[in-house]
Formats: C-alpha cells, structure tokens, sequence
C-alpha cells in the first residue's frame, strides 16, 4: 500500500453539482497538503471517474507534481499511439497483470487493484434500494476497501 497514493471510484451516472465539484476539490487539495497524497489512481467506465479526473488535472496547476495514473481494465497490450494518446492526460497508464482473464469481472478485479495500491479513496456512493440480483461495482468496491482498512472519504 502507498501512503500517498488515492484512488477514485463511484457510480457511472452521477448528480453532479457545482456543491459536489466543490466539495470534491476541497477533499482532494486536503489530501494534497496535509496527507502528501501525490498520486491519484483512476479508472474508467464512470462520470465520476471523468469529474475527478478533470478537477485532479486543474488542481494539478497549483500542484505540479501530483500525479495521475490511469489503471486500464482493458487492453493489456496498448500502440504506441494509444498511450500517446493516454499520456495527454495521464502521467502514466498500466494493466494489472493478475486481472488478465477475469472476463466479466476485470473492472471489479481493476478496482481492488486501485485499492489495493491506495491509501485513500474517495467515493460515489448512493445507496439504493434496487431489484437487481447482483451487487453494483461501487458497492463491491466499497466493501473491499473497507474490508482492508482503507481512509474512505465520500463524496
């Protein structure tokens, strides 16, 4: 586990307003300055993951030296050209090796890995009462990551 390293994870549709935008700068210019939190790690798949990482790259004038990684859950081998392409908003983009193979569940398996390498993570989470069978990602994910002991801040 990295002691300055966060992660981001929420649900793909989100109600996002300037209160929400607010309070997730407000919580990510925290960890910055009083944790030395200097890594964010993101996915993808989400809105939430999309605001995040669009508030992280404008905090990240302010802080230069942040950084944002982009964990694929998809794709293990990338062109040269795609990471180019990544490397525009990113510092950096890897595929975990142990989530090859998982099929259905590599994005469940590529956030644990996020969790898995974080101190941190800030969390959409809207519990709902729901006729689906399955659980969602994000509860699955929260779950993990408070079975693991991680700081869990919500958004």
């Amino acid at each position: 586990m990295l002691d300055n390293t966060c992660c981001f994870f929420g649900h793909r549709m989100i109600n996002e307003t300037e209160e929400l935008k607010s309070k997730l700068n407000e919580i990510i210019e925290k960890l910055i300055t009083n944790e030395n939190v200097d890594t964010f790690l993101f996915g993808s798949k989400s809105r939430f993951n999309s605001l995040c990482l669009e508030l992280v790259t404008k905090i990240k004038e302010k802080y230069p030296h942040i950084k944002r990684i982009y964990v694929r859950a998809e794709y293990p081998y990338i062109s040269e050209d795609y990471k180019k392409y990544l490397l525009k908003s990113y510092e950096d983009t890897y595929y975990p090796e142990k989530i090859r193979g998982s099929g259905r569940a590599a994005y469940v398996e590529r956030n644990y890995e996020m969790i898995n390498q974080s101190r941190f993570c800030i969390v959409y989470y809207n519990e709902q009462p729901t006729l689906q069978t399955h659980k969602s990602g994000t509860e699955l994910a929260l779950k993990y990551a408070v079975k693991h002991k991680r700081y869990i801040v919500f958004a």
